[in-house]
């Protein structure tokens, strides 16, 4: 048994849409975010010291960070190899998508959540100045790469069904969150094949099944 350590609003999705692909038997485990500092409870640090998620723990191994566990259910399960090219071109794709969802693209997404909780936390009579002050930065500094990013992924997609070419594969289960966060964050209606790619990926049954299984 595969057992996921979930901490609420985090990226473990991506995971568990993999254990669902692979038709693998886990369990969710689910962990509330500290009130007052947003971050883990304790009884997820005993788990792994970052606190982190997703966190799984596939009998004596205990894998962190989302690429890692992403190239280690693949590696292990995998046995078909249907999630990870073998060589060329969509191999190279494979491994650049799935880094760069957290290396490159992410950072800035999150910053401009950061931005966002920062402006409603102030206090009232100070919340218009640091406002300003923040929408300037963002429009200054996040937007342009964030335009950037969707620019180069809507045409990439754009002569790509998937991310590492014309098969699903653990770069997808990687970069869907990217995108769904982004949607949440930002304008996709530019992006056209952004907006197809996360219709397609959204409607499988492995996807849908998977968030039948993140709690509420």
């Amino acid at each position: 048994m595969i057992y996921v350590h979930y901490l609420e609003q985090s990226r473990a999705l991506r995971v568990i849409w993999l254990l669902e692909a692979l038709k693998l038997e886990y369990e969710v485990i689910h962990y509330a975010r500290d009130p007052k500092t947003w971050g883990a409870p304790s009884s997820l640090t005993a788990i792994h010291p970052l606190g982190k998620s997703p966190i799984i723990v596939d009998g004596e191994q205990t894998v962190t960070e989302s690429g890692a566990i992403i190239e280690y259910l693949i590696d292990t399960y995998d046995h078909e190899r249907r999630f990870r090219p073998e060589s060329g071109q969509a191999l190279l794709d494979y491994r650049y998508w799935l880094h760069a969802a957290e290396g490159s693209f992410m950072m800035w997404l999150v910053m401009r959540l950061i931005f966002i909780k920062s402006g409603e936390k102030v206090p009232f009579l100070l919340r218009p100045l640091i406002r300003s002050f923040l929408d300037k930065v963002d429009k200054l500094v996040i937007e342009p790469r964030l335009t950037t990013f969707f620019r180069y992924i809507d045409d990439f997609l754009g002569q790509h069904m998937w991310f590492a070419g014309e098969q699903l594969s653990g770069a997808d289960f990687q970069m869907i969150v990217i995108l769904l966060m982004a949607d949440t964050r930002a304008d996709l209606s530019p992006y056209p094949n952004i907006r197809r790619y996360i219709a397609q990926a959204t409607q499988l049954d492995s996807y849908q099944q998977a968030m039948q299984k993140i709690p509420a």
